[in-house]
């Protein structure tokens, strides 16, 4: 990470004042990016005895842990799970299995009402073994047996991992498999006895952002120092990851890099060389279908629209010839119907689609040279979406979904008809709630569309306490799902729930994406303002009873909302941010962001981040809602320093602020669904305390 050595001492920045004149300051607070400091851990420490005695200690905080901590571990829910060799693989906590299981069963006794399952890895049980906190990241087995498995565990959540190879036959490590130390990682079998990894290997692996830059085939028995290097990226790209793709029609491998955050080079071996294919610079990458490659684009390419989905022959790529004989559009963006996901079987390719936020499956089937689309039907209504298909068989699974319509689980086995397994039982009476999609007017007069959810007989009358959450980043979509216990939690209190899709986020494709990007980010924040007027103006709400919820990327939003806008809300829950935009890519994971943010090493560039970094603007002299900042120790993707300093800076202004750590739980703040219910409880608490006459 870039220039992380400065962290214990003051250093000159530029910030903004009020009127958007530059000046120079200076940041007392840079102590607290000490992660595992002394000085940072008893001011958090302190701060955390302060927010847990005002909330923790009443009747209402305790009911409302139990009511979420139950939900959180019923045994209704929808254990959702994919299929290998012909079974079905699952993670699942509970109340007696607080880290997690990983398990699996036969896809007939699947189907069934009550499923019986084999376990393969106790978690807690590993962990208590071990003296250590493990966090389940997940299993990667080598198709088509799987008797072969790469297993993540990360220490407390953290993004970092260690990996250990695993035989499911026996369900145990193999004392001499692949293994390797903490790192943020990833990796891609090649065959039982190869995988290909990009790790820390020591000095020059590692780029500017953390993640690795440097891939090498490892071969079994091999010390991994030892391992033959096939790719070695820059130290300022964002990334350089294996690719693979092993599957009954064909297998490919290679390397795919980032030269920025949303751009991508795909590297492929043919024989032992590694071609370097001339593909569009901003485009997804979905695997391969045959001798195709199946790629999505975010910027015009070859005579197709942005937000198309193509499919390349893989033959004419490799020979560096691609001609556009060698393109197959599959999908096409309309007005308002745009790309979500891709999904690919063995004999099937399942487009997941948005259409005016509302989900859509696409079947595409290649007969002889041509395709055929068949839109998945006896969904409409309900947000459908792919929630597992398997690259060896024909078994598919569609979720389905609605805020009032409970979560369902649908199966197919090659046929066109889908049968449902599996369904949440309701857990209110769907016409408790009224849901409304509207639309308010930003700044530019841009229509910004968002959900509003409400008690029936709801009056007008600027007294609802209203809760306005969004998100607006990445091309990340928010988009329509049962609701919640927080949720129905808030709504139960007389509360409003209402999410705002905002530009930056993928609702409405890569352009809805990249029109708030950089000098174009204020129109993000623009948007979320104008939703929070349209509730004030329509007497939804008022001020006084009108929060805003947020996290990472939503934590920002928030943070320049309301530095911008204290006027327009009385509450703030501001998770996991990104605040401190001056420092924010010489934080962990952060030189990755600069291709949506802008570099704040760069003059002409931090000019207009400067104007919305809510660090860099806020005021001793300005009243502010007083704001719940939350955020974890162990997070190593987005730093705590931005949350802590935040807060401190804000304390010492003479602001009222509410702050809370939790010391493990990676980037969500939570390792398990104890924690989960902790910190969402803590968050009601707080609303219904600002919020709720």
């Amino acid at each position: 990470m870039k220039r992380l050595l400065v962290i214990a001492l003051s250093i000159l920045f530029l910030g903004s004042c009020s009127d958007g004149k530059v000046v120079n300051t200076q940041d007392p607070y840079l102590w607290l990016e000490e992660v595992e400091g002394d000085a940072a851990l008893q001011w958090v420490n302190s701060q955390n005895e302060i927010t847990q005695a005002r909330y923790t200690n009443s009747e209402r905080f305790n009911e409302t842990y139990q009511f979420l901590l139950d939900e959180y571990n019923s045994d209704d829910r929808i254990p959702y799970a994919y299929v290998q060799n012909g079974e079905m693989y699952n993670f699942w906590r509970d109340e007696s299995n607080v880290r997690g299981i990983w398990r699996k069963t036969s896809i007939e006794k699947y189907q069934e009402e009550k499923v019986e399952w084999e376990v393969i890895i106790d978690v807690d049980q590993l962990a208590k073994a071990e003296d250590k906190n493990w966090v389940w990241r997940g299993a990667d087995c080598l198709a088509p047996n799987y008797e072969r498995c790469l297993i993540r565990l990360s220490d407390g959540g953290k993004d970092a991992v260690v990996v250990r190879e695993f035989n499911l036959i026996s369900k145990s490590f193999i004392d001499d498999g692949f293994a390797t130390l903490e790192s943020k990682q990833y990796f891609s079998w090649v065959n039982q006895d190869q995988i290909l990894i990009a790790t820390n290997f020591g000095e020059g692996s590692m780029n500017e952002s953390g993640y690795p830059s440097q891939v090498r085939l490892w071969d079994r028995n091999q010390d991994i120092g030892d391992a033959r290097e096939v790719f070695q990226g820059d130290y300022q790209k964002i990334f350089s990851f294996p690719f693979s793709s092993i599957r009954p029609d064909g297998n490919y491998f290679g390397i795919l890099e980032g030269p920025t955050f949303f751009t991508k080079v795909l590297y492929l071996f043919n024989n032992d060389e590694l071609v370097k294919l001339e593909l569009p610079l901003k485009m997804d990458v979905y695997g391969t279908y045959e001798n195709l490659l199946i790629i999505s684009l975010a910027e015009n390419w070859q005579g197709f629209d942005i937000g198309s989905l193509v499919a390349v022959n893989l033959d004419d790529a490799l020979a560096q010839n691609i001609s556009v004989d060698s393109l197959t559009l599959l999908f096409k963006p309309s007005e308002k119907r745009f790309l979500r996901s891709v999904s690919i079987g063995a004999n099937q390719i399942l487009v997941s689609v948005l259409d005016n936020i509302s989900g859509q499956v696409l079947q595409l089937q290649k007969v002889g040279s041509s395709w055929i689309e068949n839109q998945v039907r006896g969904f409409e209504g309900g947000m459908l979406s792919v929630s597992s298909i398997d690259e060896w068989s024909d078994h598919t699974f569609l979720n389905s979904q609605g805020f009032t319509q409970p979560s369902s689980l649908y199966y197919s086995n090659g046929s066109k008809e889908f049968k449902k397994i599996k369904s949440v039982p309701s857990k209110f009476d769907p016409e408790k709630y009224n849901v409304e999609q509207l639309y308010a007017v930003s700044k530019d007069g841009t229509q910004i569309p968002y959900f509003q959810i409400s008690n029936i007989g709801m009056e007008n009358n600027s007294t609802n306490p209203t809760l306005l959450y969004g998100y607006g980043g990445f091309e990340i979509s928010q988009t329509p799902s049962y609701l919640s216990a927080f949720s129905r939690s808030w709504l139960d209190s007389g509360g409003v729930y209402v999410i705002a899709n905002i530009r930056g986020g993928g609702e409405y494709g890569p352009k809805w994406h990249q029109s708030a990007l950089k000098e174009n980010r204020q129109r993000a924040y623009d948007d979320f303002i104008a939703v929070a007027e349209k509730l004030i103006d329509s007497k939804i709400t008022s001020p006084r009873h009108l929060g805003i919820r947020g996290g990472s990327n939503g934590g920002l939003l928030v943070g320049a909302t309301f530095t911008q806008r204290p006027d327009l809300f009385n509450a703030v829950v501001c998770a996991v941010p990104l605040l401190d935009m001056f420092r924010y890519d010489k934080l962990l994971a952060g030189a990755s962001w600069v291709d949506e943010y802008g570099d704040p090493d760069n003059a002409d560039e931090w000019e207009f981040i400067s104007k919305y970094s809510p660090y860099q603007n806020v005021y001793e002299d300005k009243e502010y809602p007083e704001v719940y900042f939350y955020t974890s120790t162990k997070d190593d993707r987005v730093h705590p320093g931005h949350a802590r300093k935040m807060a401190k800076k804000m304390i010492d202004q003479g602001h009222k602020v509410i702050y809370y750590e939790n010391v493990e739980g990676g980037h969500s703040a939570a390792a398990n669904l104890k924690q989960s219910a902790y910190m969402s409880t803590l968050q009601l608490e707080y609303l219904r305390d600002k919020l709720v006459d």
